[in-house]
């Protein structure tokens, strides 16, 4: 089974009755924290549990050590993935508004714990789901205790140590999913020095979708990452933004091309610029 998977908003209305399946609403927003949450309140998929960004699938930040979103620990995952009620046979649908970055970000932690099966996102999100006729419920989802347990696999991982030392490695492929301004330093809203990592391409994650939200075709998205690729091994390719989110739907977007899970940089350029021995660069 491929491991990644899209479902259609059609697709998941025929399947909303299966005992065994785990709906995680993803939704979530950097300028307002409390948007997620309240937007779930106001209505979401029947059956949906709440994932939030940052007390479900973040640890705590430390300052001046970690990004804005570091990776949870491992066990405390597996305590939020349970009390939803994830079993090792469960499917799972996860959702956004509709790009699909934090849903992205939610398979990608599965992965790393080792589900890599039967994991769906849903194409075009909330969005689609909507304009699909589908419904909306304010009512709050029981499930009973899961039993999923996992182990993470930090093979998926690169260090900014590992990554520093590898920066003038002709082999490596590294892309940047923040968009081409934030990429070039022309601005930046969220981090206190704008730039990239000296060597990165960059791969705006939104590049991955067409012009209704919905991701491109696996041939579409296989000749723009083999572009950037450029010859070089798909094994050597790490993947970074600005908080280890948005570089997840790279990386899903990647395994829907048919390539394989590519590393990613988690603490991404948010850890990055925490040691200012480490370079920086603007431009293209």
């Amino acid at each position: 089974m491929p491991l990644a998977q899209l479902i259609s908003a059609a697709q998941l209305q025929q399947r909303l009755a299966e005992p065994d399946l785990l709906i995680l609403d993803c939704r979530f927003a950097l300028e307002d924290l409390a948007y997620g949450q309240r937007s779930f309140s106001e209505g979401h998929i029947p059956g949906a549990q709440f994932a939030d960004l940052e007390r479900n699938l973040s640890g705590p930040i430390q300052p001046g050590i970690t990004g804005r979103h570091p990776l949870p620990a491992p066990a405390q995952l597996m305590h939020h993935l349970r009390e939803w009620g994830l079993n090792a046979h469960s499917d799972v649908v996860l959702y956004d508004d509709g790009p699909g970055a934090f849903a992205a970000r939610a398979w990608w932690l599965l992965a790393w714990l080792g589900k890599r099966d039967g994991v769906y996102l849903l194409d075009g999100g909330l969005k689609a789901w909507r304009e699909a006729g589908g419904a909306l419920t304010h009512d709050l989802p029981s499930s009973a205790l899961g039993t999923f347990t996992g182990r993470a696999d930090n093979t998926l991982l690169v260090s900014a140590a590992q990554l520093q030392q590898r920066l003038h490695d002709n082999r490596l492929t590294l892309l940047d999913a923040r968009g081409l301004p934030r990429f070039r330093g022309d601005v930046e809203p969220l981090d206190p020095i704008a730039g990239h990592i000296p060597g990165a391409k960059c791969a705006a994650f939104t590049d991955n979708l067409d012009s209704d939200g919905h991701f491109l075709s696996a041939t579409q998205l296989h000749q723009r990452f083999g572009a950037q690729l450029d010859g070089r091994s798909p094994s050597e390719l790490v993947a970074y933004c600005g908080s280890g989110v948005t570089a997840c739907h790279n990386l899903f977007a990647l395994c829907l091309a048919g390539y394989p899970l590519a590393r990613l940089f988690a603490g991404s350029w948010s850890e990055w610029i925490t040691d200012p021995s480490r370079p920086v660069a603007t431009g293209d």
